[in-house]
């Protein structure tokens, strides 16, 4: 576990140091998320001068939905998705190599190194999301629901990098995976705007567990709400644990077949 913080921390300086280099990548990275975080923010706030609630969920749900799904988004753009974003192209063009000749686990180098601070402030915009939707909620917040509220949204960033890294090792075995990418890019968006509770019959069946974007910032919502089941929580809980464990048996099938294959 050291080892990997020292790891971690030597790759975080080596990209900090390119930063300062190439300052763009710091400010742009922070603009763009910004600008579709302020689009998000205002179309909802466009939405709710028409309309008294969506899906039964009021303003202060929705405002702490759409801050949940960004501070997850957030996380995920700072920490690990600018060094998984790019690997089928490594794994078309043979660019993996270079990770499995380190003595370092190929995933692991690739979730950190590639860490983009450009986009850590956008965490600390969502986190004032959220705490403006609870200031409209008309119920009481404990310290139990925060606790459990930081719990969720971490497993639901687990969950987040699941899927990424289970759509993208795909690649092992496709001559192109773009679809896919596609896919990815068009599914996503819709459900950063889409709480989870609207979705019925195929569509729940989608994104409730085929990809279960629809779960990512609806139960961390609930929870603050105060309308979280004890069997929403356990179904969740059970969606990431099951989702890590096939990701990391998928991208261990994906090495074997891309190490067959290149040799």
């Amino acid at each position: 576990m050291k080892k990997n913080l020292k790891i971690i921390f030597m790759l975080l300086k080596m990209k900090l140091s390119k930063m300062m280099v190439f300052r763009f990548d710091f400010f742009g990275a922070f603009f763009v998320d910004s600008s579709l975080f302020i689009l998000q923010l205002l179309m909802f706030n466009s939405i709710y001068s028409h309309v008294d609630s969506i899906g039964g969920w009021q303003q202060g749900e929705m405002l702490i939905f759409i801050g949940t799904f960004s501070l997850i988004n957030a996380i995920n753009m700072t920490i690990f998705f600018f060094g998984i974003y790019d690997i089928p192209r490594k794994i078309q063009e043979g660019e993996l190599d270079y990770y499995i000749t380190k003595p370092l686990d190929p995933l692991f180098r690739l979730t950190f190194e590639n860490i983009n601070i450009g986009s850590s402030p956008l965490i600390l915009a969502s986190i004032l999301i959220v705490l403006y939707g609870i200031s409209e909620l008309n119920s009481e917040i404990t310290l139990v629901m925060i606790i459990i509220y930081i719990f969720m949204v971490l497993l639901m960033t687990l969950l987040f990098y699941d899927v990424c890294i289970i759509l993208r090792t795909v690649s092992f075995f496709v001559i192109s995976s773009s679809a896919i990418m596609r896919l990815e890019d068009n599914l996503l968006p819709m459900n950063m705007k889409i709480p989870g509770v609207i979705y019925e019959g195929v569509f729940k069946v989608l994104f409730y567990l085929i990809l279960p974007y629809g779960i990512m910032s609806t139960i961390p919502t609930q929870i603050l709400a105060g309308t979280i089941t004890i069997n929403g929580l356990i179904y969740s809980i059970l969606i990431v644990f099951l989702f890590t464990l096939f990701m990391w048996r998928f991208w261990k099938l994906g090495m074997r077949h891309y190490k067959s294959a290149s040799s």
